[in-house]
């Protein structure tokens, strides 16, 4: 089982600190009804690193945008690890789909 981020969906929007990979990041957690969607902004020491992320699932957070040393150095990934789920949901995030956190290295390993 992978490390998680658990996101308390009955305070959304809100923020959070958080140390990943030893550094201190802080998240806002944004929720769109019309779309059921999620999104994430990711600040590094006051500096907005990247704005809006959408939780997809399946797909590394940052994946596109990652550039090392402003970034966690580490993967976040929205998944069911039973693999029931195929999408992130407010209904199912938290439920059956984490933010799953892998500290050792590829998520599908």
């Amino acid at each position: 089982m992978l490390d998680r981020i658990e996101i308390t969906k009955s305070l959304v929007p809100y923020k959070f600190d958080i140390s990943l990979a030893d550094e201190i990041f802080t998240i806002t957690v944004n929720y769109n009804a019309s779309a059921d969607m999620f999104t994430l902004t990711l600040e590094k020491n006051g500096e907005i690193i990247c704005y809006g992320e959408p939780l997809v699932y399946g797909v590394p957070l940052w994946h596109d945008s990652y550039v090392c040393g402003k970034y966690p150095e580490l993967e976040i990934i929205p998944i069911d690890e039973s693999g029931d789920m195929n999408s992130v949901t407010f209904d199912n995030l938290n439920r059956t789909v984490y933010l799953s956190v892998n500290n050792m290295g590829d998520a599908n390993e």
